[in-house]
């Protein structure tokens, strides 16, 4: 006869059988699942089984607003899901296609216990497919590498724009300002990674020397400024036709537009 060790009781051998039956049955899966249990009490093996069959995993969700960086989205991905920064670094860099706006702003639900590779997987998964059918529709064509370009101008548009009606006219500017080879010279275009939430200073635009710092550069950063919306992105696309070359904002909160350098400094001025 078998010999059963003494730690193990009649009901433990019955749990192990029951857990045999069940991966025959279906391949377990990693994560978290809630059990409920009386703090002050330690939960008893029958308990414990019955609440592993009855009990559902946790869902906890995650939103990407348009304009943020991948800096402090990777950050809220990792505290929300229990996650390594660097492992989802690693994951996104492995497939993503742009160094920034790799993944489109929305919110998005995983189960607590999936893995940075798999979360990464389905968010530049998503993107791409997404991307790809905006692009055909709008443009009749897709191609990546001319689509990182509108996304940059996007990121830009999105930085700056204080409502969906001006991305537009603020998208012109940007292409009217190439075209006249005139830096841009735009503090959201400075709102990248870490400094996604900090104001743009003058010491600032004399010290960076990334593409991103349009003070200094002409044309567009090498990579997008930040996250960008559907609405940027048509922008981008399909800029207001004007002779705009200078935008400020007001005492209202909006831009105020204008050809002339003159007009602009009336502007700046309040006039």
């Amino acid at each position: 006869m078998r010999k059963v060790d003494a730690d193990i009781n009649t009901l433990d051998l019955w749990i192990l059988r029951v857990m045999k039956a069940l991966r025959l049955w279906k391949t377990p899966r990693s994560g978290y699942i809630t059990i409920p249990v009386d703090a002050q009490q330690e939960i008893t093996k029958g308990n414990f089984l019955y609440a592993l069959s009855m009990s559902k995993k946790v869902y906890k969700n995650i939103t990407l607003i348009p304009g943020e960086t991948l800096y402090f989205f990777i950050q809220d991905l990792a505290l929300t899901f229990n996650l390594e920064i660097d492992d989802l670094y690693k994951a996104y860099r492995s497939k993503a296609l742009y160094k920034e706006a790799a993944i489109v702003p929305d919110t998005y639900r995983f189960a607590l216990g999936i893995s940075a590779n798999a979360l990464m997987d389905y968010l530049l998964n998503y993107a791409s497919n997404k991307y790809k059918k905006m692009s055909l529709q709008l443009l009749g064509r897709y191609n990546p590498k001319e689509w990182e370009k509108t996304l940059i101008v996007a990121s830009i548009v999105q930085k700056e724009a204080a409502n969906a009606k001006e991305m537009p006219l603020i998208a012109g500017v940007i292409y009217n300002r190439m075209e006249k080879g005139m830096p841009l010279q735009m503090d959201g275009s400075l709102n990248y990674g870490k400094y996604s939430h900090t104001k743009v200073s003058r010491a600032r635009i004399l010290k960076d020397e990334s593409t991103y710092n349009t003070y200094k550069h002409k044309g567009l950063p090498d990579a997008p400024v930040g996250s960008v919306g559907m609405s940027a992105i048509k922008a981008a696309l399909f800029p207001a036709k004007t002779n705009f070359l200078y935008f400020v904002k007001n005492k209202q909160g909006v831009h105020v537009f204008s050809q002339h350098y003159g007009e602009h400094v009336k502007h700046i001025h309040g006039d």
